[in-house]
This record gives structure tokens, sequence and C-alpha cells, in this order.
């Protein structure tokens, strides 16, 4: 082979300045794109993985909110006449309604029996009333009577004619429980609390009867 073929040969074979700096931009590119996908993939897959979450979250809420509570009973077909006056006859302690008097019970926490008559009114505008016996603990009452802060529809008072030591009761709807710590006492309140199970839900359980110690 001459020395000019051998240089012509050379010269082919050999990337110019600009062809490498081009071959050099087009890798680089190549990579961006491959990052971008990467990323872009990832990020797909979190949004997915977010947004099953938290539809997953609102259905099990939802669920929740509409299972059934162990251990209530209900009671269906009440009357809820304003009877002045007059007693009410329950097949059930504390009653879940019927008739009951036209004052209603002011609703917070009380330390001494609170009159049926008049309990039965608030249950008529949405309050939930627990009820315990006198000789439940000191720290059981009071953990009772924490309950009601910040429920403005919640009555709190003893029952002494009741068998269980703490009785939650919404109109028609009655959990009776061996200890304030089930935590069926907090579903029940969540539930029930000016709940959609009261004949007149979210009228005053104000402006009645009693005085409140809390």
């Amino acid at each position: 082979m001459s020395k000019k073929q051998h240089k012509a040969g050379t010269s082919a074979g050999k990337k110019s300045p600009r062809q490498a700096a081009e071959e050099l931009r087009r890798a680089d590119a190549r990579r961006e794109r491959r990052r971008n996908v990467l990323i872009f993939g990832g990020a797909t897959v979190l949004v997915v993985l977010i947004i099953g979450g938290a539809v997953w979250g609102v259905r099990s809420a939802q669920d929740a909110a509409v299972a059934p509570i162990e251990g209530v009973v209900q009671v269906e077909d009440q009357s809820a006449n304003h009877v002045p006056d007059h007693p009410i006859v329950a097949t059930e302690l504390p009653p879940t309604g019927g008739d009951h008097s036209p004052t209603v019970q002011n609703c917070g926490v009380y330390d001494t029996p609170v009159a049926v008559e008049n309990a039965v009114h608030s249950l008529e505008h949405g309050a939930v009333w627990l009820t315990y016996r006198p000789d439940l603990s000191q720290e059981d009452i009071a953990a009772l009577q924490d309950l009601a802060q910040g429920r403005s529809y919640l009555l709190v008072s003893p029952f002494p004619e009741q068998a269980s030591p703490v009785v939650a009761t919404a109109w028609g709807h009655q959990l009776k429980l061996d200890s304030v710590d089930d935590s069926r006492l907090e579903r029940f309140l969540k539930r029930y609390v000016n709940g959609k199970q009261a004949p007149e839900p979210g009228a005053p359980c104000t402006g009645g009867i009693g005085n409140p110690m809390l």
C-alpha cells in the first residue's frame, strides 16, 4: 500500500470534532430520554398508588360508617307524643323513645339521675344519653364525663335501675356495655349523636330543664 492510500484510509476512519460532538449530544439526549421515562413512569406509579390508597381509605371509612355495631338493639315504631305530667312506662331501661315530656332535658353532664320523661325528649332532638350505674368507679365516671367535652348533644347521668355498668341510648337504639373502654362506645357516639335516627335531629338540647355540671 502506498503512503497516499494509507493516509486516505486513516482519514476516512477518523471522526471530525464536529461528528464526535454530535454523537456525544445524541448519546446525552438518549440518556435524558431514558431518565425522563423512568421519572415519569415512577411518578405515574406513585400517583396511582396514592389515588388507590385514598379511594380505599374513603371506602373503608364509608363501610365503617354503615357497618352494624355489634350489640346495638334497635327498637322501632315508637310514639313521640308530648304528654305533660305523664310518667313514661318503659319496656326497657333506660327507654329509647316513646311519649315524653314537652320539656327537654338540657344536655350535659349530671351527677344525679335525671327525669326519664325529659331525657327522652332530648333523644328526640338527636341526643345520645350515656347512663351508668352509681357503683361505677370514679375513674370510669370521669371517662364518661370527658366524652361530653365538645359534644353539644350528649347527656350523661347515673341510672340506678339499669343492669349494665354503662348504657348508650339514642332514639330507637341502645348499646349495653360492661366497660367505658369498649371501642363500640365511640362508634355509637359518632353514628348517633345528632343522627338521622332522631325524629327531630338538630332541635335544641338546651333551654329546657336541668343545670348540668359540665
